[in-house]
């Protein structure tokens, strides 16, 4: 039960109460505040982590300061993923690695951002200011992903795969893409993705791109697997995605494929939207949309993996409502329980919330 304490309380005529000193109201962090248990209607805090008095209307937390109104939004933006290595059918030896994923950054229910990075924090933004979105493409061949963004949250494009010749080293990146055949893997970005694998071995296989959840595999006997990339539970349901491409192999007309899968390690079974890499003539396969998977890596069929858009995907209460009214951004909402889920696909716009 509450405890009222005080030095005076005067009392004018009639019914009315005046207190002689400052009213001082308990305070809590934004995360303290939503672990508190049985909030009821009419439940007033002051927020230290925002500097704003917060009220409970019986199904959220509202925040009111000076006449101003804020969204505690969380967040899972990730990047296009870059282009895996390759070259043409008329240039031999190219030996493409796989392509990085793109960069990972996660607000949401304390899961794990790209490269081992912690859950990062929630953004309050306040109701009618405009915040930029934008979608990042996938790389072509050789080239990385871009970035996507969410207000001051800004993911790297992946990287691109290296490749033999004319001499690719695997290029940083939101995760760094995978070394060609006797060249360097690409570094990830710190707390957003891991680095592409190395050419282990002289046998004309390139290394894995890097994903979100591991570095990509050194090319061996096979081309090198791509990184596994991390699960989401923000739109309700845990969703994979930001796996790195996998490495091509180099080899004769009818030998027996050794490609790099995307996405994961030896034994693994889910590619995290990331694309296979090719063997000899056979094409690297691209990165699935809207996962920013890696592309496969290719020898010479002239085809590498593209890389897979990114998406920006924002969970926040139900009863405030996303609006893009300038246009230019792909989205869907969904309610799941007290919140609601806009998923941005593609584009680049501002939105506001009211």
């Amino acid at each position: 039960m509450s405890t009222l304490e005080t030095n005076s309380i005067g009392k004018y005529s009639g019914n009315n109460i005046s207190v002689d000193d400052s009213l001082n109201l308990k305070s809590y962090t934004t995360t303290q505040r939503n672990a508190l248990s049985s909030p009821v209607e009419g439940d007033t805090i002051y927020n230290s982590s925002t500097g704003t008095i917060d009220y409970y209307n019986g199904s959220a937390w509202f925040a009111s300061s000076d006449g101003t109104f804020n969204t505690t939004v969380d967040f899972l933006v990730i990047a296009g993923g870059g282009g895996g290595g390759g070259g043409t059918a008329a240039q031999y030896d190219y030996h493409g690695g796989g392509a990085g994923a793109g960069g990972y950054r996660n607000s949401y229910n304390s899961e794990t951002s790209g490269g081992g990075g912690s859950s990062e924090t929630s953004l309050t933004i306040s109701d009618g200011t405009g915040v930029t979105v934008t979608v990042g493409g996938g790389g072509a061949m050789s080239v990385n992903g871009s970035v996507s963004i969410f207000s001051s949250i800004t993911s790297t494009g992946g990287g691109f795969g290296g490749s033999y010749d004319p001499g690719h080293h695997g290029n940083l990146g939101g995760s760094g893409g995978g070394a060609g055949f006797g060249r360097s893997p690409g570094a990830g970005t710190t707390n957003q993705g891991f680095a592409g694998g190395d050419d282990t071995t002289s046998t004309e296989a390139a290394g894995g791109g890097g994903g979100a959840g591991s570095v990509g595999g050194g090319g061996g006997s096979w081309g090198g697997y791509g990184g596994a990339g991390l699960q989401s539970s923000i739109t309700g349901s845990a969703v994979s995605r930001a796996g790195g491409g996998g490495g091509s192999k180099g080899g004769s007309d009818g030998q027996s494929s050794r490609y790099g899968r995307g996405g994961q390690h030896l034994g693994g079974s889910d590619n995290f939207g990331a694309g296979n890499g090719g063997y000899h003539t056979t094409a690297g396969t691209s990165g699935t949309a809207n996962t920013g998977g890696g592309g496969g890596g290719n020898d010479r069929s002239n085809t590498n993996g593209l890389g897979g858009s990114g998406v920006v995907i924002l969970r926040y209460p139900n009863t405030k409502t996303i609006s893009n009214s300038g246009g230019g951004l792909t989205i869907s909402t969904t309610t799941v329980g007290s919140d609601k889920v806009s998923t941005i696909t593609a584009g680049t716009g501002t939105v506001t919330w009211s």
